[in-house]
């Protein structure tokens, strides 16, 4: 419990760590070694097998140890944080029970990457910024439809915002994102505005103080409030389809703080009679649902394998394992009707020495021989969720709230997610471990990435 972990996360492009690399490349170079083996999102073993006692090849465990200067690539700061500090993050079960989570822990920016060289940092629970270039910091995996809420201090002069659907670098927030500015009342677009689509009404805007701004960005909706005041309800003609969340350097200072979001669009996949899924008699082990609507997990090595398939998604999970050493998991990105070959987010609460840093197999919401989750923060005997994104190659996953995990799956296409990449939609698979396996999974909702209306 007492333990520190040190993170550093990795480009999303090709793991490289500069954008203006002109005068930094020997910097970053002599970097390089040091954050490959510490970024953790790219660590592999050499087992002969995984977890579900299935062949495993050398190219499964395979991973790129090169890297390249990219003028794409982006800057990430080491950041620390102790297993305590993680575990106060997590937001209360009756949040969490509706998919909220924090896309800012309070005290690293794992999670995030800078698209620009401005002096990003955490400071006293806050994201601060206030020298650089102007830039956005961005959530690492993008979202579609959300509610997003977000704490922000600005000075009198400020001119900032937070920006949704976004890429790294846009450049006209007309037609490639929106932009929801933080700015004072002789700006074009004041605070609560949408740049060049909408002007927010006029309230009552203190600098130097805490403000709350609400965002629900869904479909080509968004409606922004401030304090509670509704300021702007702009619905897009056109649409951008998705996109990164970005926090914007661009003069002034600016602190950020407390930032939720919460998916929309989740529609369950679990019904009394298991409907949405495809069951295999022949395997041990046995799935059924309670009395009071929990899938039950029994025994195994066993599958339960979702009729539809899915590519890139957001899902909801809550589940239950009543001892430490139990195990179970979530595959996605299946080969349809083979076992279990697909990415598998694990669920398992076991750790090592007392130590929440230190899972003992990967840990609930680490992507199983890929990426260990940072801290294990479910607890036995109680529900917990697992929020997951897969997005391209991006996969990252929370849990009670709180991201445990961020890996970005840059190996060679491959149909088999063990050997490579996998972009091919392909379907869940909830796993029955062991005759050890007794879990419950309450919720499994998922909402699924679509594209901008033509």
């Amino acid at each position: 419990m007492n333990g520190r972990t040190t993170l550093n996360v990795t480009d999303i492009g090709k793991r490289t760590m500069i954008r203006k690399f002109c005068d930094r490349t020997l910097l970053v170079l002599s970097l390089l070694p040091v954050l490959v083996l510490a970024a953790g999102c790219q660590s592999a073993k050499d087992d002969s097998v995984d977890g579900n006692n299935a062949p495993v090849t050398s190219a499964d465990t395979a991973v790129s140890q090169t890297a390249t200067i990219d003028s794409h690539a982006l800057l990430q700061a080491e950041v620390t944080a102790t297993a305590e500090q993680l575990l106060a993050a997590r937001l209360p079960e009756a949040e969490v029970s509706q998919g909220w989570i924090r896309l800012f822990d309070g005290h690293t920016l794992f999670g995030w990457q800078m698209a620009g060289d401005a002096n990003w940092r955490v400071e006293n629970g806050s994201i601060v910024v206030d020298d650089g270039d102007a830039c956005l910091l961005c959530t690492s995996v993008p979202w579609q439809n959300f509610e997003l809420v977000v704490e922000y201090k600005a000075g009198t002069e400020t001119n900032s915002g937070v920006f949704l659907r976004t890429p790294l670098n846009p450049e006209n927030p007309a037609e490639d994102c929106y932009e929801v500015n933080i700015a004072p009342a002789d700006n074009p677009f004041p605070t609560g505005g949408i740049v060049k689509r909408k002007k927010a009404a006029e309230f009552k805007d203190d600098s130097d103080k805490w403000h709350t701004m609400k965002m629900v960005m869904d479909g080509k909706r968004l409606q922004v409030a401030v304090d509670g005041t509704n300021v702007c309800d702009y619905t897009d003609k056109i649409g951008v389809a998705e996109g990164r969340i970005g926090l914007q350097h661009n003069s002034g200072r600016i602190e950020f703080r407390n930032i939720q979001l919460r998916p929309l669009g989740l529609n369950s996949l679990l019904d009394e009679e298991l409907t949405q899924w495809t069951k295999y008699p022949e395997m041990p082990g046995e799935f059924s649902v309670t009395d009071d609507g929990c899938l039950r997990v029994k025994g195994g090595r066993t599958q339960l394998e979702s009729k539809q398939p899915f590519d890139d998604f957001v899902l909801l999970a809550e589940y239950k394992l009543p001892l430490d050493e139990m195990n179970s998991g979530i595959f996605f990105r299946c080969i349809p009707g083979d076992v279990m070959m697909g990415y598998e987010c694990q669920l398992s609460n076991e750790i090592k020495d007392g130590d929440r840093l230190m899972p003992a197999d990967c840990g609930t919401g680490g992507i199983f021989r890929r990426q260990d989750a940072r801290v294990v923060a479910g607890d036995t005997d109680e529900f917990a969720t697992v929020v997951l994104v897969a997005h391209g190659p991006s996969i990252a996953a929370w849990v009670n709230g709180v991201q445990v995990s961020d890996w970005y799956d840059d190996r060679k296409s491959d149909k088999n997610p063990r050997r490579g990449l996998r972009l091919e939609a392909g379907t869940f698979m909830i796993q029955g471990h062991d005759p050890g396996t007794d879990a419950l999974i309450k919720q499994f909702n998922v909402a699924t990435v679509e594209g901008a209306d033509p």
